[in-house]
């Protein structure tokens, strides 16, 4: 598998990942390799408890995964 794809592929599961809770993060692939999370609840235009949730979420996933 190439980095491309891997890129690609982890943006998909982050993107799968918080639909499953019912969120709708922005995700920015940047030059194939890095990936950005953009969090922030879209009906209020404001960061909120589910934001919170989402990302300490995601941090748990990073810590097993990479650490």
């Amino acid at each position: 598998m190439t980095w491309k794809n891997y890129s690609k592929r982890l943006m998909i599961m982050m993107h799968r990942f918080a639909e499953a809770r019912n969120h709708h993060p922005d995700l920015y692939l940047h030059d194939n390799k890095k990936l950005t999370i953009t969090l922030h609840t879209h009906n209020v235009m404001a960061i909120t408890k589910k934001d919170y949730n989402l990302a300490n979420a995601i941090d748990n996933i990073w810590k097993q995964w990479y650490l």
